[in-house]
């Protein structure tokens, strides 16, 4: 492969992993939502000669428009209503100490507390908390127009204006995002039979990856709706039917690839077909053509395949005999109380508030003490990067950067050439979709796109043309290195701090599964308890999904943070493979296979306890023994394999 620079100029892993543009669909309604909702506000606002008003809804409804990713309906409720009301509060709050000074800052400072922590409670309370703090920068950094109660309702009429688009189509499209979910994990479930058996694995890991996160989505949306009905509705219960149905075969899988041998072309369409059942709601008779099976995991899929066709295809499913194989979610109350009480008593939860509160606190008192127009940019600037869910605090301030002077650019050209009045609603029809549409893309795309909005309205309200240009890069530069310097330098938190404890966790939680999985003595009952072994199984996929995440995020910063992480990274894939071992071997042994003496699965539990304790306690890769024996033709060898190399990616090199 030719380089692209000279070998002096070749820029670091770590930097180009940053750059690269994320692969994601275009979501085509979504952009369409965000053309209308951001335009039509100052389209009215011109029309009644109220431009500023016009000007400060188009702002709310940006806020509105960089909420809309949810998919299910009731979910674009939560995701859009529930953050307005804390913009709403903060607009309120931050207006109340304009021009106040120190009041300002210590206000500021204390929203920036709350805001930190109540963003670790959950997605839906991270945007909230960012709202909350972004609209009490704004209302204590520009002059709003109008009343006290003004702001507060245009803004949030303008997030609710997205929310009326995003739900127009509800009445004839109610549980469309449900079934094509889980319509999709079945596909993506098919994809992973097809690379079943393929040598080398890399397909097969990638398929199962998919897997794991079709089914996470799939859950979370017909649970998320289902803790509102408890089972009363019908078509809720059916899908989570169907998902559970879908188990087996995803839990056959391993014991197919691990077996070396591909499977016939019907079982993937039989699979396929299923999906397009359950897409359609289809409950008719369905002819299924499969072969005859041959061995111990042809039967295991067999099985699975004609269960799963029973429970897409059934009239009727008793709410009572489903299982909620991630555990059905607490009543809203019981949720609230358990939230509000970890945030209060949670150490990470107070750690990332004060973080934020910290770098609020800072970029206030210099405002106050240095004549910075326009000054707010700074505190922006910090509300984005230092969100605590949004990935590593170093990548985002240098995105950040960049991505504010490709933005200026483009905003310089409009300020510059386009007259303000009519001309702004067309402008504003043309850079809106970019938001939706470049967010999938990276952090630093979305700020290209919003930078130029942003400047756009502000410049709407005061009217400061391309003068505010110079001053928005400083801002956000000054911003960025406040975050670099107070929210990340001052807090070296190492990635095995943030990444290696959930690791070891997950590796302990590992081997408790391979107890279960055999019913070891120390886990009474758990071999007749298969949803628990389910439960758990999803448990630790869902797990490792968000720990492989994290070293991701890990791999996008600078030397020594991104090759530690490099170096664990193999550690997670390895976990993985331990779990699919483990699955597999008790796929086999229900089907027919000699099971494990106690004395075996014992041995790997401690093995791979051994394990989780030299990750918790280390940052470096560390010797460990990988001698694992047990009688030849095991059903356990496959998984006493798998825990030896994850024992030997462990050790130095």
């Amino acid at each position: 492969m030719s380089r692209e620079f000279p070998i002096g100029l070749t820029p670091p892993d770590w930097l180009v992993r940053n750059l690269q543009p994320q692969q994601a669909p275009l979501n085509r309604p979504a952009i369409a939502r965000a053309a209308v909702a951001m335009s039509l506000p100052l389209a009215l606002g011109l029309a009644t000669g109220h431009t500023a008003y016009g000007a400060l809804a188009s702002m709310g409804a940006l806020s509105g428009v960089i909420g809309d990713t949810a998919d299910a309906y009731r979910m674009r409720i939560l995701n859009i209503a529930i953050p307005q009301l804390f913009g709403a509060i903060g607009v309120t709050l931050g207006a109340a100490v304009y021009g106040h000074g120190w009041y300002a800052v210590t206000a500021l400072t204390l929203i920036a507390l709350v805001s930190g922590m109540i963003s670790t409670i959950g997605a839906v309370a991270s945007v909230s908390g960012l709202l909350l703090l972004l609209n009490s920068v704004i209302g204590a950094g520009l002059p709003l127009p109008g009343a006290w109660w003004l702001a507060p309702v245009l803004m949030s009429g303008g997030g609710l204006l997205v929310l009326l688009l995003a739900l127009l189509a509800w009445p004839l499209r109610s549980g469309v995002p449900e079934r094509t979910a889980v319509a999709n994990t079945y596909r993506t479930v098919a994809d992973l039979l097809t690379t079943c058996g393929d040598d080398p694995t890399a397909g097969y890991d990638a398929a199962r990856r998919a897997v794991t996160q079709s089914l996470n989505q799939s859950y979370d949306l017909v649970l998320a709706r289902r803790a509102r009905h408890h089972g009363r509705n019908p078509e809720l219960t059916r899908l989570l039917a169907q998902l559970n149905a879908i188990t087996p075969v995803v839990e056959a899988a391993p014991a197919v690839h691990q077996s070396g041998r591909s499977l016939p072309p019907q079982i993937r369409d039989t699979v396929r077909h299923l999906a397009q059942a359950v897409e359609t709601g289809y409950t008719g008779p369905i002819g299924l053509d499969l072969p005859a099976p041959t061995s111990e995991t042809t039967r295991a899929v067999d099985h699975a395949l004609r269960h799963a066709a029973e429970v897409v295809t059934a009239p009727d499913v008793d709410p009572r005999g489903i299982d909620d194989r991630l555990g059905r979610p607490a009543a809203l109350r019981i949720r609230a109380a358990r939230a509000a009480r970890n945030v209060l008593l949670s150490s990470g939860s107070w750690r990332y508030g004060l973080r934020l509160a910290l770098c609020i606190g800072l970029a206030q008192v210099l405002v106050s003490t240095v004549p910075v127009p326009r000054s707010y940019w700074i505190a922006l600037t910090i509300t984005f990067v230092l969100k605590p869910d949004f990935g590593s605090v170093f990548s985002r301030a240098l995105l950040r950067a960049l991505g504010t002077v490709a933005g200026l650019v483009i905003a310089a050209a409009v300020l510059s050439v386009v007259p303000r009045g009519w001309w702004d609603v067309l402008v504003l029809l043309l850079l809106a979709p970019l938001i939706p549409a470049l967010t999938p893309r990276g952090y630093g795309y979305q700020t290209m796109a919003i930078t130029p909005v942003i400047l756009l309205l502000s410049d709407i309200l005061n009217h400061q043309g391309t003068a505010l240009l110079l001053p928005r890069l400083v801002d956000s530069l000054i911003g960025c290195g406040i975050a670099l310097i107070a929210g990340y330098l001052l807090w070296p938190e190492s990635w095995h701090t943030r990444v290696g404890d959930r690791l070891a966790e997950a590796v302990a939680d590992t081997a408790g599964y391979v107890e279960s999985a055999f019913g070891t003595p120390g886990t009474p009952g758990a071999e007749t308890d298969p949803a628990a072994r389910a439960r758990m199984r999803r448990r630790l996929y869902r797990d490792l999904s968000v720990i492989r995440t994290e070293f991701q995020r890990a791999l996008t910063e600078p030397p020594p943070t991104g090759r530690l992480a490099a170096g664990w990274l193999p550690l997670v894939v390895a976990v993985e493979r331990i779990v699919d071992a483990t699955t597999a071997a008790r796929v086999r042994v229900k089907h027919g296979a000699p099971p494990p003496s106690s004395a075996e699965v014992t041995q790997v539990a401690l093995q791979l306890r051994e394990l989780s304790e030299g990750v918790r306690e280390s940052e470096v890769l560390v010797e460990v023994r990988t001698d694992l024996t047990g009688p030849a033709g095991s059903v356990l060898e496959p998984l006493r394999q798998e825990v030896a190399a994850a024992r030997a990616i462990a050790s130095p090199h």
